[in-house]
């Protein structure tokens, strides 16, 4: 089997596919890339039980039919060094032979019979959604997941699917992240009872995929299962078992006092902050003040530090204690010219970020000593 193709092509391909080669696995086998040939198609996919990805390799020339397993690491290194815009593959019954320019490798070869199949989209009924505005949605909750919680629904993203309207929660009981975009649907999908949790590991492989281009994703959601398809890329993902929390319920409904934030140079602010903090005194004391906003902070053996910036505000003061990476985690998803909605209960109850675009952001404040 011999195929030519564009180096940067092949790289781009596969750089995709190895984000879901597991770099620890009992089977050896999910260690490599599964590469298909099929006239001028060749497809490469990546497995690690749970996660599997598929991706076209463009502009292929072969008159050939087959697949061969390439070793993820040292493919990708040897993708990496080359320098020529062709590189050719060719494969026999124990070798993988890579040529371009001058360069020539040889990598020893494994049977591809045993690599697990990955699912294709087959579905007729599936929902659409924009790819810029899913890039943008996991990007704005999947930081607020929890991989290491016991609770395992925590360490995915809900997903909310509608025939109008997708939404996309992630929590790790100390934040929420809640994210709402216009959606459609082609054929006639089923709305599921239980909105599924996929993990976050998948959500980070889809948002990644999606690069900078845009056109549409489609979802097709199973039982068990989700498979998501965007131009030449499939993945297909297990769905996170447990119950995930009601966040409508954590969103408060009314506040007392709101503030509107542009976002940088508050973002700026909190960086400041967090600069005077360890793992012992996280906390940063936010003191709203008439028409100022005070952010002070103080680590034993390291210092203290003050920072002030005007805000419109003209209630009585108010202090609230907050682990800043958590609002520096919210702030650094935004547009650094946006503004936002803070909005306030009390000093000791949780606060609502919100944009203009159906972003909302609850953070729970930290108690002091």
């Amino acid at each position: 089997m011999q195929l030519t193709c564009q180096r940067n092509s092949l790289t781009a391909a596969f750089q995709t596919v190895a984000g879901v080669v597991p770099s620890r696995t009992p089977k050896d086998i999910l260690k490599n890339v599964k590469l298909q040939v099929s006239g001028n198609q060749a497809t490469l996919t990546g497995n690690d039980s749970e996660i599997g990805m598929r991706c076209d390799v463009p502009d292929v020339q072969s008159d050939s039919r087959g697949e061969a397993l390439l070793p993820t690491a040292r493919v990708l290194a040897v993708l990496r060094e080359l320098n020529d815009d062709l590189v050719q593959l060719e494969i026999t019954n124990d070798a993988t032979w890579i040529r371009c320019g001058y360069s020539e490798f040889r990598l020893s070869a494994e049977d591809p019979a045993d690599f697990p199949p990955v699912a294709t989209f087959e579905d007729t009924d599936y929902f659409v959604v924009p790819a810029a505005a899913l890039r943008t949605m996991i990007r704005r909750t999947i930081f607020a997941t929890d991989s290491e919680s016991t609770r395992y629904a925590l360490g995915g993203i809900q997903m909310e699917l509608g025939l109008d309207k997708v939404t996309l929660a992630a929590t790790d009981s100390r934040r929420l992240a809640v994210v709402t975009a216009a959606s459609s649907v082609v054929g006639n999908p089923a709305i599921p009872a239980t909105s599924p949790v996929i993990p976050s590991k998948a959500m980070g492989l889809i948002e990644k995929s999606l690069g900078d281009g845009t056109g549409e994703v489609h979802i097709a959601l199973h039982q068990n299962d989700i498979v998501v398809r965007c131009q030449g890329t499939t993945i297909a993902s297990q769905l996170v078992q447990g119950r995930f929390p009601d966040y409508r319920k954590v969103v408060p409904e009314t506040c007392n006092t709101t503030i509107d934030l542009v976002v940088a140079p508050f973002y700026t602010a909190v960086r400041q902050a967090m600069i005077v903090t360890n793992e012992e005194s996280r906390g940063v004391d936010f003191v709203f003040g008439k028409g100022n906003l005070k952010l002070q902070s103080k680590a034993t053996d390291i210092g203290a530090s003050t920072i002030e910036m005007p805000i419109a505000y003209d209630g009585p003061e108010m202090t609230i204690t907050f682990d800043p990476r958590y609002v520096a985690e919210f702030l650094k998803v935004l547009d650094s010219s946006s503004t936002f909605h803070l909005n306030l209960i009390s000093h000791d109850d949780r606060a609502t970020m919100v944009t203009d675009d159906h972003y909302t952001y609850v953070v729970m404040p930290l108690a002091r000593d």
